[in-house]
C-alpha cells in the first residue's frame, strides 16, 4: 500500500464522483422507457443486459419456498439470528409523537407516521447480499410502513439468489420482483402493470442504480447516493498488522473504487500492514477486485500524534472507522464524522455489517459529515398539529397580523383578523 506523511495541509476528504454525460443520458432514456411501456421494458431489458429471458417478473411464492428448502440449515439459523439482533436494535429507534397543551386550550403537537410503501433494491452482480434485505426491511417493518417491496436483478438461471430470498420469507416480505440496474429504480418510483410504486426507495446499487435514484428523487423519497464502500482505521504501536491489513481488505473486496485507509502513529506498523495486505492478497478469492481498490484507493498515513490522526478521521469522515489503539474507547468519544465507529481490537467491522444488529447502510464519500445510518427515522414522516382556542386567537390575533404586515403578506393579517366579528357566535 503508498505511504504518505501526515500533515496539516493535506485533504484526505473523498468526494462524490461525476457521472459522465453519457451515463445519465442513458439512465434518463432508461427512465422514460419504464415510464412508458412498464413491464415490456423490465423484460427488455433484463433479457438485454441479464442474459435471461423472463416470463414474469414477480416471484412466485413456489420459487421462495424452494429457496428455503436447498438453504442451509445452519446458515438460516445464522441469519434469523442477526434479523433478531437488527430488529432488537431497531426497536429503540422507534418515536412517539408529543402534544403540549396550554392554560388557554391551545395545544401543538407532533404525529409520528409511517410512509404506506418502501421499495429495496438488492445488488445482483458480483456478489449478491441477504444482510442488505434484512438492514433495509428490518427499520422499515419496525417503523410501521405497510407495504415492503424487494427488487433485484436475476441471474443467468432467472432466478434470485438464494439468500435474498430466504432473508426475504424471514421477514415476511413476498411482494418481490426480479430487474435490475436504473430499470429497477423507474419501476419502483412511477410503477408498470405489475409494480405498483412506492413512496420511498431505498438501498445500494452501481452507477446507473445511483444516477437513478437521483433522477427520481421528488417524486419518490431515496435514502442516500451511496459511493463504493469504504473503511479507515486508526491504529497505534499496540495493533496487529494481520488484522488490520484483513480488516481493510474487508472492504477494498466490495468494489475496485472502494477505499481503505490507515491513519497511524507506528512507522513500524505502517510498514508490517502493507507486507501483510500484499500477502493476504494472493489468497483472497476477490483479489482481482481488492487488489485494484488497494492500489488505486488504498493509503497509509503515518502521523505524528493522535490529535493528527483525529483530525483526519475527522476531515474524511468515512464510512466505517475502526479505532484499535490502547485508548480506543476514549478516542471514540473524539470522533465527530463517521457513519460506524467500531471500538477495539475484537469489533471488526463485518461484525456491524451482519451481526451486531446496526445498519450497515451507511453514508460515503465524506457525507458522515451531515447523514446517518439508515434508520427507522428514514422510514416515518413527522407532522405538525395545530389547534387554537378562541382564548388564545383572542391573545394573539393581533400580534400574529403585525408580524404578517411585517412581511408584506396582507392576506395573512386579513386570514387572522377574519374571525373578529364572528367573536363571540
Amino acid at each position: 500500500m503508498k505511504q504518505m506523511q501526515l500533515s496539516s495541509d493535506i485533504s484526505i476528504r473523498r468526494t462524490i464522483a461525476e457521472a459522465n454525460a453519457e451515463q445519465l443520458a442513458a439512465v434518463k432514456e432508461i427512465i422514460q422507457n419504464v415510464k412508458q411501456n412498464g413491464d415490456a421494458a423490465l423484460l427488455g431489458y433484463t433479457e438485454k443486459w441479464d442474459g435471461v429471458k423472463l416470463e414474469s417478473i414477480r416471484v412466485s411464492h413456489g420459487e421462495i419456498m424452494e429457496a428455503v428448502g436447498r438453504f442451509d440449515a445452519r446458515l438460516l439459523q445464522d441469519l434469523t439470528e442477526a434479523a433478531d439482533n437488527v430488529r432488537e436494535y431497531h426497536k429503540n429507534q422507534k418515536q412517539e409523537g408529543y402534544k403540549n397543551t396550554r392554560n388557554d386550550g391551545s395545544y401543538v403537537a407532533q404525529r409520528v407516521t409511517a410512509i404506506s410503501s418502501a421499495g429495496l433494491y438488492v445488488p445482483g452482480g458480483t456478489a449478491a447480499y441477504p444482510s442488505s434485505v434484512l438492514m433495509n426491511v428490518i427499520p422499515a417493518q419496525v417503523a410501521g410502513v405497510g407495504r415492503v417491496v424487494l427488487i433485484s436483478p436475476p441471474g443467468k438461471d432467472g432466478r434470485l439468489s438464494d439468500g435474498v430470498l430466504v432473508a426475504a420469507h424471514i421477514l415476511g416480505i413476498d411482494e418481490i420482483y426480479k430487474a435490475g440496474g436504473a430499470q429497477a429504480i423507474a419501476a419502483l418510483a412511477y410503477g408498470t402493470e405489475s409494480i405498483e410504486a412506492v413512496d420511498k426507495i431505498t438501498g445500494p446499487g452501481n452507477v446507473f442504480v445511483a444516477l437513478a435514484k437521483r433522477q427520481v428523487f421528488g417524486d419518490v423519497a431515496i435514502d442516500m447516493i451511496a459511493g463504493p464502500s469504504e473503511i479507515a482505521i486508526i491504529a497505534d504501536e499496540t495493533a496487529f498488522a494481520d488484522e488490520v491489513a484483513a480488516d481493510l481488505l474487508s472492504q477494498a473486496e466490495h468494489d475496485p473504487m472502494a477505499s481503505a485507509v490507515l491513519l497511524t502513529t507506528s512507522q513500524q506498523l505502517a510498514d508490517a500492514v502493507s507486507l501483510e495486505v500484499e500477502r493476504q492478497l494472493v489468497t483472497l478469492p476477490r483479489q482481482s477486485i481488492a487488489g485494484k481498490a488497494i492500489n488505486d484507493h488504498g493509503m497509509i498515513y503515518v502521523g505524528e500524534t493522535m490529535d493528527e490522526l483525529i483530525a483526519a478521521a475527522n476531515e474524511l469522515a468515512p464510512e466505517h472507522l475502526e479505532i484499535m489503539t490502547a485508548d480506543a474507547e476514549s478516542l471514540s468519544e473524539r470522533i465527530q464524522n463517521a457513519g460506524a465507529i467500531f471500538i477495539g481490537r475484537y469489533s471488526s467491522e463485518p461484525i456491524g455489517d451482519y451481526f451486531a444488529g446496526t445498519n450497515h447502510v451507511l453514508p460515503t464519500n465524506s457525507t458522515a459529515r451531515f447523514s446517518s445510518a439508515l434508520s427507522v427515522y428514514d422510514f416515518v414522516k413527522r407532522t405538525s398539529v395545530v389547534y387554537y382556542s378562541e382564548q388564545a386567537w383572542q391573545q394573539n390575533e393581533a400580534k400574529i397580523a403585525r408580524l404578517a404586515r411585517l412581511e408584506g403578506l396582507e392576506g395573512h393579517a386579513r386570514a387572522v383578523e377574519s374571525r373578529a366579528w364572528k367573536k363571540g357566535e
